[in-house]
C-alpha cells in the first residue's frame, strides 16, 4: 500500500526549517557585532569579548610597578574568565531576542 505524501506539510516544513536558518544566520552575525568591556577584580586588566566569544582586544591598565608576575597572571585569569561568562550572558540575550517566536525545544 503506497504511502501519501503530504506535499503542503513538506513545503511548511521546508519553510519553517529556511526561517530557522535565516534567524540562525542573523544570531551569528549579531553574536560577532557585539562586544562586551570587562575588567578583572583590581582593575589592571581589561579584556574585549564579542557575545560569540571571540577575546578581541586584552589591555593591562596603568603602570605594573610593585606587581609580581602572580599579581599580573591573576589579574588576566580573573579578567578572562569574567570575560566568558560576560559573553555567555551576550549570548543568551541574543538568542531570546532572535528566538523569541519559536518554542523551546526543553520545555
Amino acid at each position: 500500500m503506497p504511502r501519501e505524501i503530504d506535499e503542503a506539510w513538506v513545503d511548511e516544513a521546508i519553510a519553517r526549517y529556511r526561517r530557522i536558518q535565516a534567524a540562525q544566520a542573523e544570531f551569528d552575525r549579531a553574536a560577532q557585532a557585539v562586544a562586551v568591556t570587562v575588567r578583572s577584580s583590581d582593575g589592571t586588566v581589561e579584556v574585549d569579548v564579542t557575545a560569540a566569544g571571540d577575546i578581541t582586544d586584552v589591555r593591562v591598565l596603568g603602570a605594573l610597578h610593585g606587581r609580581t608576575n602572580r599579581d599580573l597572571s591573576a589579574a588576566l585569569t580573573g579578567a578572562v574568565t569574567a570575560a566568558t561568562e560576560a559573553a555567555r550572558w551576550a549570548r543568551e540575550k541574543l538568542r531570546a531576542e532572535a528566538f523569541v517566536d519559536y518554542p523551546s525545544l526543553t520545555d
